[in-house]
């Protein structure tokens, strides 16, 4: 088997990251600006909480979202960073694909 390109290599792993059923739900929530944790729990539907955490710290540490802790509210925002909203028009793209490819 040929050895992957670095350039191949990153994309591959981009996409493994963007094709996540979850990862797709919370950065299109995140979209519309920051979100508490409770806010993009009920944006996403119905996800199991160990598992929103996982992929909140899988997507900042990939450097898609970003963390702030609110101290005197005892609460925690995530939003997108400059990276996480380039990956939107993926996300758009991949919606007109789907919808060309059931008619």
């Amino acid at each position: 088997m040929p050895k992957q390109s670095p350039t191949r290599a990153t994309c591959t792993e981009s996409l493994k990251l963007l094709a996540d059923y979850w990862t797709l739900r919370i950065i299109e929530s995140l979209a519309s600006g920051q979100l508490r944790y409770c806010e993009i729990q009920r944006a996403v539907g119905n996800v199991n909480p160990r598992t929103l955490t996982k992929k909140l710290a899988r997507l900042e540490e990939a450097d898609l979202i970003k963390r702030f802790e609110e101290a005197e509210q005892i609460a925690v925002r995530y939003q997108l960073t400059a990276l996480g909203k380039k990956a939107l028009p993926v996300f758009t793209a991949i919606e007109t694909f789907s919808k060309s490819a059931q008619k």
